[in-house]
């Protein structure tokens, strides 16, 4: 039975929204970090085999996918990162939530989180000399000036928001590109359901900016574009890039979530300790008026013996 009450004690301070949040976050970003890489090594080797046989002239091409695949590394790392403070803060924040208002109390924790979450007071410092610090405790005294404070949160989140926004719809656009490619793909295997010939049906990678107008040959047209989507390569590669984009909307959800549960948050933060304040005061005050009271009784008892 203690075991039980123990589990049922430590699910109460589970911030479950930031749980699903920091997990869809965790999906959407891997698949879209991984979908993307390849899918950006796969459109490549299409360029290389089909487009163009000069290397000079996709070189800058093959410069601009590495630069993405490098950023696209660096934002698997900062979103797991930060996934981590997110989750972090939601625990933090949660648990001190429940340990003003007396549903849940964790361990002590002397000058940890909980501690500057709470308000609780500081660490006296010893007049004999200054303690050794110990690395632990000081990661909990940096970690501590952020979790627990939701509003520090909320405007780099936000921010965070703004800008995956433009990935998303920078997600989109190869997407367009092979979609309208498999529709071209379309009319070429079944000709009757268009009047156009099937050989001015082209697809020209100098169009989308892929190439320079000066590669040759630049554009495969009729049959030949046919079975360019025909291959494994390219129906690989347009399922990867639908992929990429499904993650980054999954992401893109996630942080508009994690945004609510931050914002939430705060409010839950801001009346506990308004709450608490009041509290406070009402006992103080009254402590003040009986101070008040209580002098005057002696003298007119005093009074009423005379």
């Amino acid at each position: 039975m203690g075991w039980h009450d123990g589990c049922i004690r430590c699910m109460v301070g589970v911030p479950f929204a930031s749980v699903i949040a920091t997990v869809l976050c965790f999906a959407g970003v891997a698949l879209f970090c991984g979908c993307g890489h390849e899918a950006l090594s796969g459109t490549e080797k299409l360029i290389e085999t089909y487009f163009s046989k000069n290397y000079q002239e996709y070189e800058y091409l093959i410069h601009v996918i590495n630069a993405f695949q490098y950023v696209i590394y660096g934002i698997a790392i900062f979103f797991f990162l930060y996934g981590i403070l997110l989750l972090a803060e939601g625990f933090y924040t949660t648990t001190a939530i429940k340990h003003i208002l007396g549903e849940f109390k964790p361990p002590a924790m002397k000058g940890g989180l909980i501690s500057t979450v709470t308000g609780g007071p500081p660490k006296g410092r010893s007049t004999r000399g200054r303690q050794p610090v110990h690395t632990i405790e000081l990661i909990c005294r940096c970690l501590g000036k952020w979790l627990g404070h939701p509003d520090k949160f909320v405007g780099v989140t936000y921010v965070i928001t703004i800008l995956w926004i433009l990935i998303f719809a920078c997600s989109a656009v190869p997407v367009y590109i092979y979609f309208n490619t498999w529709v071209t793909c379309q009319s070429i295997a079944f000709p009757g359901k268009t009047t156009t010939s099937v050989s001015t049906l082209c697809l020209d990678a100098r169009m989308y900016g892929v190439l320079p107008w000066n590669a040759f040959p630049g554009k495969v047209c009729g049959t030949s574009l046919l079975a360019i989507c025909k291959t494994s390569e390219f129906q690989m590669t347009f399922h990867l890039f639908i992929a990429a984009f499904v993650g980054a909307a999954a992401t893109l959800v996630a942080l508009i979530h994690a945004l609510m549960c931050l914002s939430a948050n705060r409010v839950y933060q801001q009346r506990v300790l308004e709450e608490k304040g009041k509290s406070q005061e009402t006992p103080q005050a009254e402590s003040s008026e009986l101070t008040d009271i209580l002098p005057e009784t002696p003298q007119r008892s005093a009074e009423n013996l005379l």
